[in-house]
């Protein structure tokens, strides 16, 4: 598959999870009466089915990463070239915007404004270590012991971590960036998205390196549960995310 084509999968791949992530929680808390607890119920539904429906689409075209964090874990793997590390990044970040303006015009709300959601604190900031360390978990675990459920897998694992963390589980520096734009239910202040994206980042690289020796790299002519050979893993069934 082309790099331009993997490139704008990537991209509108992003897009659409960040307008399933942002257009849930508005309707959400629209409807819920003043009930968070309903609400975040919502957009946690919303948010898993709309992931597994995404990587399916994309999963096979670019790996479907939606994610910086995902796409450096698996250049460290040394399953994407380093070259395509950068381009992948910008148009994740890209697509993140693209797709809250979106969620935005639908609901009739200016296509950016700053957040007033104020999430901060070391107990923040832990919560969004342990859930990029679980979903990078996730991704390396099952596409190198069962890839056909990987998709399945990772959207368990957010809808999961949406009510473990503290955080609500961002576990992705691009819907971070991108959410700090949306003074909505799904929204972080812009001063505190920093803090997020280091604690994800450093979760993503502990999770790298712990799963990579739980689930050391198979000989190309090995098979992991009796289905696929590691060696002929697209990128597409190795990377698959959110």
């Amino acid at each position: 598959m082309s790099l331009a084509r993997r490139l704008v999968a990537e991209g509108l791949g992003t897009a659409l999870l960040l307008a399933v992530v942002v257009g849930s929680g508005i309707m959400a808390e629209r409807l819920a009466g003043g009930n968070v607890a309903i609400a975040l119920l919502a957009n946690t539904i919303a948010t898993g089915a709309g992931l597994v429906a995404l990587i399916l689409m994309f999963g096979t075209i670019s790996g479907a990463h939606f994610n910086p964090a995902v796409t450096l874990s698996e250049a460290w793997q040394k399953n994407v070239p380093a070259r395509e590390v950068l381009p992948y990044i910008a148009v994740q970040v890209l697509g993140a915007f693209t797709g809250v303006a979106a969620a935005h015009g639908m609901f009739g709300e200016a296509l950016f404004f700053a957040s007033e959601h104020a999430r901060t604190g070391p107990s923040q900031w832990w919560s969004e270590f342990v859930a990029t360390f679980g979903l990078i978990g996730v991704i390396i675990g099952c596409s190198r012991s069962r890839p056909a459920i990987t998709p399945f897998a990772v959207a368990a694992y957010i809808t999961a971590a949406y009510w473990f963390t503290a955080s609500t589980s961002f576990a992705n520096p691009a819907v971070t960036l991108a959410r700090s734009a949306s003074n909505t239910f799904a929204g972080i202040r812009p001063t505190d998205a920093p803090g997020f994206i280091l604690a994800q980042l450093a979760g993503a690289a502990a999770a790298t390196l712990v799963f990579c020796w739980l689930y050391p790299a198979a000989p190309a002519n090995a098979t992991v549960a009796g289905t696929v050979a590691p060696g002929d893993f697209a990128p597409a069934l190795e990377d698959q995310q959110a």
